[in-house]
């Protein structure tokens, strides 16, 4: 507020100056006795001086230089435009800073003033309304014109800042809104399937008679079971999340769960290993969900298109990036699927949030499929 008020008081007493200058030259340049000048010249430096005044005491300031002009004609019979300027800045400062009777009072003991100087001097009435209409009604006119366009352009920031804030609220709320239904489609729809995918396999485990031959089918069964719950946890971190649930209940899977990942392709019979090189260091949450995410996808792929050799994962850790590697053995049509494809657009996808590049394919062997994806990190 400081900074505002000051440089306000500073212009005033720029306009209070300049007043000053202008009205007490007049007077010392014109012809009269030297107490005459020196008297004209105090009143008239004494109420423009004034002009630097607060707002509020802008009526007693019109009443004052409206006072000098009567008092110099009453008391030398003589009318010597001192005060000219003051007079047109307490009129503006009457029409700008004042309202209701003071405002009204004001220009009326200025237009008093001025007519009755004028006329006194012999001007007929038609040259002293002229005189008036100079003097005190346009600037008067000038500050209350002033400072309505100045209170409209206010009104019509704070409009625009209205709109801009309801726009923002309705499109938060249609996003809130488009996330809940989103959630409520995926809980009714996915996580039905997925708890009856569940609900089923261990029936069917449950089921199976006793025997050495059937431990296969059961571990598989049991793979199936593990995999579906795991699955719903993560669907229940999603919805939690679209729902704007960010409780340390709802965060989502990092690499502090890479480890349950690989443990549950293990149990679907695909040999998973995952290794580490570089001094391991903190990534930025985000950027830790992306990289659960990507290997998720890459441990899917290979689960799906993969030999019986399994997939090594392996993470880079550099000063300046952080890069995830993954290779296994191509099975038939691996690169070539739709599923492989989506799934590789996937993980590019995710990579460019981050700035990160993505590069898969065979190697010169024909036989190994890679995909590696790098991140860019700030050496610190």
């Amino acid at each position: 507020m400081d900074r505002i008020k000051l440089p306000l008081k500073h212009q005033s007493w720029l306009v209070a100056a300049v007043c000053m200058v202008a009205d007490g030259g007049f007077i010392v340049l014109s012809p009269g006795p030297p107490v005459r000048t020196a008297v004209l010249l105090a009143m008239t430096l004494t109420v423009n001086a004034m002009l630097a005044g607060p707002a509020r005491l802008s009526g007693w300031v019109a009443v004052a230089q409206a006072a000098v002009p009567v008092i110099i004609l009453v008391t030398m019979g003589d009318r010597i435009h001192g005060n000219e300027a003051g007079m047109l800045i307490a009129g503006y400062r009457a029409g700008a800073w004042l309202r209701g009777t003071p405002a009204y009072a004001s220009l009326g003991v200025l237009a008093a003033s001025a007519f009755g100087c004028a006329f006194s001097m012999g001007a007929d009435p038609a040259r002293a309304l002229l005189v008036v209409a100079k003097i005190a009604v346009l600037p008067w006119l000038v500050g209350r014109y002033t400072t309505a366009r100045r209170a409209y352009l206010a009104e019509l920031e704070k409009r625009s800042e209205l709109e801009k804030r309801d726009e923002k609220a309705a499109v938060t709320k249609a996003i809130t809104e488009e996330r809940s239904a989103i959630a409520r489609d995926l809980h009714d729809v996915i996580a039905h399937h997925v708890s009856a995918i569940g609900m089923h396999a261990g029936a069917a485990r449950l089921g199976l008679p006793a025997g050495n031959g059937n431990n296969g089918l059961a571990g598989s069964l049991r793979s199936v079971e593990t995999a579906s719950r795991a699955a719903m946890v993560d669907l229940r971190h999603l919805l939690d999340l679209l729902h704007g649930d960010k409780s340390e209940g709802a965060r989502q899977p990092g690499l502090d769960n890479l480890d349950e990942l690989f443990d549950n392709v293990r149990a679907a019979g695909t040999p998973a290993r995952l290794q580490v090189r570089g001094q391991q260091r903190d990534v930025p949450e985000s950027l830790d969900v992306t990289v659960y995410r990507i290997i998720q996808e890459m441990l899917t792929n290979a689960l799906r298109h993969g030999d019986s050799s399994g997939v090594t994962v392996t993470l880079e850790y550099a000063p300046d990036s952080f890069t995830i590697a993954a290779e296994n053995s191509a099975g038939s049509g691996n690169g070539h699927s739709s599923s492989v494809r989506r799934g590789l657009v996937g993980i590019r996808n995710r990579a460019g949030m981050f700035a990160g590049t993505t590069h898969s394919g065979l190697d010169p062997d024909g036989r190994t499929w890679r995909t590696v994806v790098a991140f860019p990190l700030e050496a610190s």
